[in-house]
């Protein structure tokens, strides 16, 4: 078996994410994804709220119900306090025994990977994906071997669509609409329900 971690604060999850999640699962033809709900995303301490975790996690789980090989992942959320990706990469090996791992994350993400808590565990523990868009990628850190996969380019991001929550811009096309639901009947950033 074949499966990939994706881990982040989703906060919101958009289309971006979706688009990376199926296109990186049909390249290295993995049998499963888990976008990984963060339960304290350490990296954002002090930076900006983060709606709560169990937020993220309905939110992850509205936006890739139906879809084929995306499950959400609760684990870190489960384990509490800070979310490390080498306690979830063990976490995984117990719970799908004898699968090959691959950790998926942006080339932003990869350029800092050196600074990642426990990095060269994550490399042991797994296969590291850097996910390119069209252009010229950022490089990772060239202590690690890094397998790139490119993604169409979509310009969004979770902090401009907090922003477009916020100032009441247009939303569709960006955000799943089981998303925007989820973010409406809880009352997320604040959405009037």
């Amino acid at each position: 078996m074949r499966v990939g971690l994706f881990g982040g604060t989703f906060d919101p999850p958009h289309l971006g994410h979706l688009v990376t999640a199926v296109n990186v699962r049909y390249v290295l033809k993995l049998d499963l994804v888990v976008l990984m709900v963060a339960n304290d995303p350490w990296q954002k301490h002090g930076t900006r709220d983060v709606a709560s975790a169990s937020d993220r996690l309905a939110m992850v789980q509205a936006a890739i119900a139906g879809v084929d090989g995306l499950i959400a992942g609760d684990d870190e959320i489960t384990r509490g306090g800070p979310s490390y990706t080498a306690d979830t990469l063990a976490a995984l090996h117990e719970r799908y025994h004898g699968a090959e791992l691959f950790t998926i994350v942006g080339d932003d993400a990869a350029a800092k990977f050196g600074s990642w808590q426990r990095a060269n565990e994550i490399a042991k523990l797994s296969t590291l994906v850097v996910v390119d868009r069209p252009g010229s990628p950022l490089m990772p850190p060239c202590e690690f071997n890094w397998h790139r996969v490119e993604v169409p380019r979509l310009e969004v991001s979770s902090s401009d669509l907090r922003a477009r929550f916020i100032d009441g811009r247009p939303l569709e096309y960006l955000v799943p609409d089981q998303v925007m639901q989820v973010i409406a009947a809880r009352n997320l950033y604040g959405s009037n329900s």
